[in-house]
């Protein structure tokens, strides 16, 4: 198989080492994880370097196993009791004003791991109730009670990626089911409609513009707020592979669609990824509000 050679928009620049190192020994010794080191982020060099991470909860361990993703599905871990105390003393200690987090899927866990969102979102708001929280979270294989654990924890924004057009999911994302995923995000609306909520379509996996703006207006349906739109890229030839680099003026096309469905925030780029420049989205929108 031909592996396609990235372009020159794709490569990622270095940043302050020094800051990046300071950061990874901070989560390591609270015993916390990350996304932008485990899904092998193009942007966590910059991100470390900036005093910023996502955190990835309940494991390091996936109950799935997606063709595009490079968080691996060994044994499952146990759930660390003291990981929402240790978030939140790592968002202190790294002075956030905008905390994401993400987990592993965690079929398994009776509520797919929900109360535990629930019980991060409480410890950082214990910690400080001005720090916006943004949760990017599994399906809880549409278990709508799950769902519900984590909308009455009150987090600011609910993030659940469509990831890809509906004709791609038998190829790359086999144990999801594309409505269910709209449901999700319909549902948080549904229960909670001050909430606000977001999703992520990565591109280059063989799509036509037409399906992925198929998608955009799926995802409008269902009233959500804020999209982001990156450029896949296979972590190993295990994967699935790139099938496009899509250009940057492409990317630009795409923001300019999405606004023109009526997304609030739209980042379209070939770096950008779930939670890049999160804090950016929220700030947008309440200042539109004002």
């Amino acid at each position: 198989m031909e592996i396609k050679r990235k372009p020159q928009w794709l490569r990622v620049k270095m940043e302050d080492l020094q800051k990046e190192e300071a950061v990874k020994r901070m989560l390591k010794d609270l015993s916390l994880n990350t996304v932008c080191q485990e899904a092998n982020c193009p942007n966590r060099i910059e991100c470390f370097s900036n005093k910023t991470a996502t955190f990835m909860i309940l494991g390091t361990q996936c109950s799935r196993n997606c063709r595009f993703c490079n968080v691996s599905n060994d044994a499952l871990e146990p759930v660390d009791p003291k990981e929402p105390e240790n978030v939140a003393k790592a968002t202190q200690e790294l002075g956030l004003k905008h905390v994401v987090v993400t987990s592993v899927t965690r079929d398994d866990l009776p509520d797919g791991g929900a109360g535990h969102f629930a019980k991060v979102i409480k410890a950082i708001r214990a910690v400080d109730m001005e720090i916006a929280i943004e949760v990017l979270i599994p399906d809880f294989q549409g278990d709508v009670q799950a769902l519900k654990k984590v909308i009455d924890a009150k987090p600011d924004i609910i993030n659940h990626n469509i990831e890809t057009i509906p004709r791609m999911y038998a190829k790359v994302r086999p144990q999801a089911d594309y409505k269910q995923s709209l449901e999700v995000l319909g549902n948080v609306k549904n229960l909670d409609a001050s909430i606000f909520t977001k999703s992520g379509i990565m591109v280059g996996l063989g799509e036509t513009p037409e399906e992925i703006h198929q998608v955009m207006k799926d995802l409008r349906d269902y009233q959500c707020d804020f999209l982001t739109v990156g450029q896949y890229l296979a972590p190993s030839t295990e994967h699935y592979p790139v099938e496009d680099y899509i250009t940057p003026e492409a990317f630009k096309a795409y923001k300019e669609k999405g606004e023109s469905f009526g997304f609030s925030f739209v980042a379209s780029d070939p770096l950008v990824r779930s939670s890049y420049k999160a804090a950016d989205m929220l700030e947008t929108k309440s200042q539109a509000e004002d």
